[in-house]
């Protein structure tokens, strides 16, 4: 320990400063919470970065997990520094958990640039919080571990397993078609989330949990742990240990987030059917890493890749399920021939060597690359003239034959358009048609909330329809399912050819193509842009008008223009 602490550490700049009036301020308002004065005298000091609140019921036991952190911090020879982040539930927060994902990326950044901290540890869950959080850990690029907070435990309802997000998105067919009722929902209600923890479906909490795992930001096997297991917090105070040793080998985020590493991530994340948000998130993280990565990565790389999770929504079984069958590790296992298996992880271990001794200990939830579950079930970007930069679908979670696909949209204009006249009796739809929505990408909405995965009509369900071709400019849960186009670039609200099409109009989705055309002559498509009115912005004040003016589109990640790149972690000027 002698021999570590003679390196000088970011944090001396704060606590042993050459003016020591600066120095007295930054030690003694510490003190008042009894501070010795080891806490000041070259131990590490590690930010716990917390994403904890009453307000996001996916995270609200990681104030546990932070004093889990604590421990490991202080046995390893750190110094504890917890501090809060805006913290996003999706279930909860309005308009979308996605308008403020910047947002709170921004706090981190600041957060952990603005203090004397040598090292952060993230501790995440809700969907937008582990993206958020690693974002803004990019743009100052210190040594980083993310802490997971974990699944909840597999929903029960009467003798059936339900999955958080996915059962929902069926009530309104089991209440059309299964006479389900109110009572019914009300029991359902209350056994759909029954533990601690974030959607313990394959939805985009776990598909970020599998994402920073595979990119190499939490200690092999942290994904898949249940909330409520005693092993997620064994994990919580090992990460504390181990973020104190990463400072001292002063393993930064940046050696850990190659382009060969975000490789790692797009395979993995088709070999569990991971969510489509998935997408925009990693572009973001990559652009304020500085890494290359584009739409059409997660096709040339992740189109091929075999399921072999077999999780809802693009399979049976839950988050608990697969933990118990060996989660991540198992499948990096298996993946052994697919993924960069020297890439460095924050155990400062190669992620192939970390996982070559997994153990799958239940087939019928993770398979074997030689009998996948599906052969090909990457995410597909196609492109096309309403699609000009890409668009994105799940085809493991949509139906097959509506794969390639023409028929008439039927379009609504904005959600309340949708949500006024999707169940009229009279509304001129069929299961051939393919339904359109406009206005809901990241400036339009604003913020491209999860509403791409519109719910059928009512009619239609009562006909037995289960699936339509359905194309948006806004995103999906990652619980959701159908034969969905998402993440449609440009969008409408900056006059993408999205915003152009009518009622009765023809489109052709072609996936094993990669095609998404609008069939119109180009002579009325050049008419309809000239005759186009740019719609006034959703806000006139605040961050809402601010990100309006500034987000980027979804092809490159939904960031705001000026939050690409990073800053670093030098402070130039002092406060006093």
């Amino acid at each position: 320990m002698e021999k570590k602490n003679k390196k000088k550490f970011r944090s001396q700049d704060w606590f042993a400063p050459a003016d020591e009036k600066l120095g007295f301020i930054n030690r003694s308002w510490l003190r008042n919470q009894g501070c010795p004065d080891d806490y000041f005298t070259g131990r590490p000091a590690i930010g716990i970065c917390n994403t904890w609140s009453d307000l996001t019921p996916c995270n609200a036991h990681l104030r546990d997990f932070a004093d889990k952190v604590k421990h490991g911090i202080l046995e390893a020879g750190g110094v504890p520094f917890e501090f809060p982040v805006m913290s996003l539930g999706e279930t909860v927060i309005r308009p979308t958990a996605m308008l403020f994902r910047n947002l709170t990326s921004m706090d981190t950044e600041e957060s952990i640039r603005g203090n004397p901290l040598d090292g952060v540890v993230l501790l995440t869950g809700c969907d937008k919080t582990t993206p958020s959080t690693v974002m803004g850990a990019c743009s100052v690029d210190i040594p980083t571990i993310v802490v997971p907070g974990g699944p909840m435990l597999n929903g029960r309802y009467k003798d059936t397993v339900i999955g958080s997000g996915t059962f929902a998105w069926k009530i309104k067919e089991k209440m059309a078609n299964e006479n389900f009722t109110k009572k019914d929902l009300a029991e359902a209600e209350v056994c759909n989330s029954r533990s601690a923890g974030h959607c313990m479906t394959m939805g985009t909490a776990s598909t970020m949990a599998c994402m920073v795992e595979s990119l190499g930001l939490t200690l092999p096997g942290a994904a898949a742990i249940p909330a409520v297991d005693a092993r997620k917090k064994q994990m919580a105070q090992l990460s504390g240990r181990r973020i104190v040793e990463m400072v001292h080998e002063d393993l930064k985020i940046s050696k850990i987030l190659t382009r060969q590493a975000f490789e790692n991530a797009i395979v993995a994340n088709a070999a569990v059917g991971g969510s489509t948000n998935l997408v925009i998130h990693l572009i973001a993280i990559a652009r304020r890493i500085g890494v290359e990565l584009e739409l059409k990565d997660f096709d040339k790389l992740g189109s091929d890749i075999p399921l072999l999770v077999n999780l809802q929504p693009s399979g049976e079984f839950l988050m608990e399920d697969f933990f118990y069958a060996g989660g991540l590790p198992a499948v990096i296992k298996e993946l052994k021939d697919k993924i960069h298996g020297e890439c460095i992880t924050v155990n400062g271990m190669p992620i192939g060597q970390n996982n070559m001794d997994a153990e799958c200990y239940d087939r019928k939830v993770i398979a074997p690359v030689a009998d996948p579950f599906k052969e090909k079930a990457g995410i597909a970007v196609v492109f096309g003239n309403l699609a000009e930069n890409g668009a994105v679908i799940k085809p493991s979670a949509a139906t097959d034959k509506l794969l390639s696909h023409t028929g008439k949209a039927v379009v609504f204009e904005t959600i309340e358009d949708y949500h006024a006249r999707v169940d009229d009796p009279d509304l001129d739809i069929d299961e051939n048609s393919i339904m359109v929505l406009q206005g809901v990408g990241p400036v339009g909405y604003p913020g491209m909330a999860e509403v791409g995965n519109m719910a059928l009509p009512v009619k239609l369900l009562k006909k037995g329809v289960t699936d339509m071709v359905r194309i948006s400019d806004g995103r999906m849960s990652g619980t959701a399912y159908g034969t969905v186009v998402l993440h449609v670039s440009p969008e409408s609200a900056v006059g993408g050819t999205l915003a152009l099409v009518k009622t009765g109009d023809e489109i052709e989705l072609d996936v094993p193509n990669r095609k998404l055309q609008l069939k119109i002559s180009e002579e009325e498509l050049q008419t309809r842009k000239k005759a186009w009115v740019k719609p006034a912005l959703r806000a006139d004040r605040g961050y809402v008008n601010l990100y309006c003016r500034t987000v980027e589109q979804a092809h490159l990640g939904a960031d705001l223009d000026f939050l690409v790149g990073k800053s670093g972690a030098e402070v130039t000027r002092d406060s006093h």
